[in-house]
């Protein structure tokens, strides 16, 4: 039997901050769980990783920089009380505006940008088979750079990955409950992804 499909919805958070430290992940997940404390106990939860240009201060954030929350649609009321809060996120302070709904798409081709792993490409590559197989997904896959996100001492080691020719369901399936372990610090989360032609 396969994974149900899970009811997740993305919630777009306006973003205002020049920086934040490049090992950042950590620090925006215990100021986010202050705020929401429910979110510490929702497993599928997810906090994307924030788009910015790595910088000799940590990254820097572009003004359309949106915090975004992967989330149970159930708790997207809830989640909307973070408007109008300031997270301290290391040195940094960042206040955050209005929100929006991204409800998921079934797009064919997802991209997740760290699937946490401390297994080599062939080993990761077969547990990725095995995990979307154990989803009742039929998918192609390729693997990309091998990623570190820090954290602490050690930081959080895996890969890159694209999955295409999925089909609708599948797709929000994925999308729903991702791979691996590190959802709340931007690992394992799919998002749609156009940019390889010749792929559909």
């Amino acid at each position: 039997m396969s994974t149900p499909c899970p009811d997740m919805t993305d919630l777009a958070f306006g973003l205002r901050g020049d920086f934040v430290p490049t090992g950042y992940a950590r620090t925006l997940l215990q100021g986010l769980v202050e705020a929401l404390p429910w979110l510490a106990g929702e497993p599928l939860a997810g906090v994307l990783p924030l788009r910015g240009t790595q910088h000799d201060r940590g990254i820097w954030l572009p003004r359309r920089t949106k915090l975004v929350l992967r989330l149970p649609t159930g708790r997207i009321a809830q989640a909307r009380a973070l408007s109008g809060r300031q997270l301290s996120v290391g040195d940094a302070l960042l206040s955050v505006d209005e929100s929006e709904v991204r409800p998921h798409v079934g797009h064919p081709t997802l991209h997740a940008h760290l699937v946490a792993t401390a297994l080599d490409e062939a080993a990761f590559m077969g547990s990725v088979r095995d995990a979307l197989a154990g989803m009742g997904i039929e998918a192609q896959c390729i693997c990309g750079k091998h990623r570190t996100l820090p954290d602490g001492e050690h930081g959080i080691s895996g890969f890159s990955l694209v999955v295409h020719h999925l089909k609708p369901e599948q797709s929000l399936r994925l999308q729903g409950v991702g791979l691996g372990e590190g959802r709340p610090l931007g690992c394992g989360i799919f998002v749609p992804f156009k940019a390889i032609p010749n792929l559909e």
